[in-house]
């Protein structure tokens, strides 16, 4: 399997067009129109997903995919086979049999005949048991518990599949290759390994491809969206999408298509390179990458080079992502208007606690005071706070009409100005993410195309005698001279998400001096004393000089995960800049750089 024909001999042009179900419907048409790409990827799962998805399978056993991505390929398949392009993606979700099967009627609809292939072995829902008694316990990653002990009733459960079914499948000529869980940075992985022959041991090469696989997997995060330095974007009008041209030694050039707006620089790069990780050994089923080792550099306009990417062997474990059903849930949230706001929020809670027969009626009671309002309000909405009450038990009686009629029966007997932000309605069921970890050697990918079944089976490896060393960079002197008071974000940008019920925040400067100001400043300690409400949670630091950047991994603060928190922001997409409008003393030297 030596250099299949695509437009290029010395590299392989990835293009990502989805980072999350939901993403911009027209972005695939747009990726395979707007120049020459030689694989299109999608990346439609997250733990939320899954969750939604099995939802979806409760109204149909048939479905539990990305219907989306089917509606896509309508637009699109024609001119894929027209132009050689592979489509790999992971919108199979719980059920890739059944997407590949509504492919093939929607080809011979359009009169054309892709070959097509789909990756199963993700799902261990019936395999629970059989694995348990291979000493599978499942264990909670957070929490240490096993899943038997719990005593929970799990809904879905699915393992992080690999880079090799991908490149199965693709020796074997297929056109459009679906999988489940497949993880995020398997779908560069696969073509690239395909692309250049790699082998199951060729390390660098393939964390090289992780990496790429990282940064270009939520779409336009690696093209300016969701980055802090807002001036530098040109035009947030029509994004454009990231692309990875992949060469043989795994090294990369991330880029987007011309005439698309957002940007492609060392900063958007960085940024997602800082996304929902926890340490700089960036694990994945098939290597270690090692973030500490990555060289960045801008190549030209947007234009950013990525090289010397190390790997290590992986884990003999992989990632399972189990949902459980965790009970029910039910919100209300009253706003509360003008002066006395903590008083009135407390006569809200005890007249409705009261009605209901107290707060142990329930399994779980969250109450949060939300001060947005201002003094002396300058419009009847800056006069406003908000007090959000969610109520979860095992019994959705409990939590549905009969939790949402004790606060409608408020609306004439409580405070001045009662009002809610919408109407009381139903619980609905709590899914709980359970991540836990399983033996690679259990979850083998079984590879289906035409009237053919490959299974590719998974290797476990002995660790390195001798681990890459990080690449070596020179830390600058603290500056000096006059402090002033500002925002952290006037120098810092951050990058923060969810993974399961634990956050990260990356943070990072754009020199030396910067980096070497913030990593004696932004100390554990410091960064709690910033951050009150992070305080109760345990912590990790991590620092990688190499990026210039720091990352704090904050465990628990999402609860059970995103489907069941409580949190305004279950996805801790807005703890970044939360920090950054933090004031502090800082050398005035850092303001004047930029």
């Amino acid at each position: 399997m030596s250099n299949p024909k695509t437009l290029h001999d010395d590299k392989l042009i990835v293009a990502n067009a989805s980072g999350f179900l939901g993403d911009r419907f027209s972005a695939p048409r747009e990726m395979i129109q707007g120049g020459p790409i030689d694989v299109l990827t999608g990346d439609y799962l997250a733990e939320l997903t899954m969750a939604i998805l099995f939802r979806k399978t409760l109204k149909n056993p048939d479905g539990g995919y990305a219907s989306t991505f089917l509606r896509q390929m309508e637009e699109i398949m024609g001119q894929c086979l027209d132009k050689s392009i592979k489509v790999v993606t992971n919108a199979g979700g719980l059920n890739p049999a059944a997407l590949a099967k509504n492919l093939k009627h929607l080809a011979a609809k359009l009169g054309v005949n892709p070959k097509i292939a789909y990756i199963e072995g993700d799902n261990l829902m019936d395999r629970l048991t059989e694995l348990g008694e291979k000493d599978e316990a499942f264990t909670h990653l957070d929490k240490g518990i096993d899943l038997k002990s719990a005593n929970v009733q799990a809904i879905s459960a699915n393992a992080y599949l690999g880079a090799w079914g991908i490149t199965a499948a693709l020796a074997e000529g297929a056109d459009i290759v679906v999988g489940g869980r497949l993880a995020d940075a398997s779908l560069v992985m696969g073509p690239a390994a395909w692309k250049f022959g790699w082998q199951k041991d060729d390390w660098d090469a393939l964390a090289g491809a992780a990496v790429a696989g990282h940064i270009i997997e939520c779409s336009a995060q690696a093209t300016g969206g969701n980055y802090s330095f807002i001036e530098e974007v040109p035009s947030y009008v029509n994004m454009g999408f990231p692309i990875a041209e992949v060469h043989a030694d795994g090294s990369s050039v991330i880029t987007k298509h011309p005439n698309t707006g957002g940007i492609v620089s060392v900063g958007t790069v960085t940024a997602q390179l800082l996304y929902e990780i926890r340490e700089p050994r960036y694990l994945t089923p098939d290597v270690a990458a090692r973030f500490d080792t990555i060289a960045i550099r801008q190549q030209g306009p947007d234009r950013v080079a990525v090289a010397g990417v190390k790997g290590e062997p992986p884990p003999d474990t992989t990632k399972v992502c189990i949902n459980i059903l965790g009970g029910y849930r039910n919100t209300s949230t009253f706003v509360i208007t003008g002066l006395d706001v903590e008083a009135k929020a407390a006569i809200i809670e005890q007249t409705l606690f009261h009605s209901l027969g107290g707060k142990d009626q329930f399994q779980q009671v969250d109450i949060q005071l939300i001060r947005t309002d201002k003094p002396d309000p300058p419009t009847n909405e800056q006069a406003c706070a908000h007090l959000k009450v969610s109520v979860l038990d095992p019994d959705a009686g409990k939590v549905g009409r009969s939790f949402s009629s004790k606060t409608v029966e408020m609306a004439l007997a409580s405070i001045p100005g009662f009002t809610m932000t919408a109407p009381p309605g139903d619980g609905s069921p709590v899914v709980v993410h359970w991540p836990a970890l399983v033996s690679r050697q259990h979850v083998p990918q079984r590879v289906v195309i035409a009237d053919k079944q490959l299974v590719v089976e998974s290797k476990l490896w002995q660790p390195m005698s001798s681990p890459p060393e990080p690449l070596a960079v020179s830390i600058a002197q603290v500056p000096g001279g006059k402090t002033v008071k500002q925002p952290l974000g006037r120098i810092f940008a951050t990058r923060s998400g969810d993974k399961g019920g634990n956050a990260n925040l990356g943070i990072w400067g754009k020199t030396p001096e910067a980096f070497a100001f913030l990593r004696t400043f932004l100390t554990l300690e410091k960064l709690k004393q910033l951050l009150p409400d992070m305080a109760p949670y345990e912590i990790e630091r991590y620092e990688i000089p190499n990026l210039l950047a720091l990352n704090f991994y904050i465990r628990g603060v999402l609860g059970d995960g995103v489907a069941a928190s409580v949190r305004n922001d279950p996805q801790a997409k807005t703890l970044g800049e939360y920090l950054r409008a933090k004031i502090v003393d800082m050398p005035q030297s850092l303001l004047t750089e930029e």
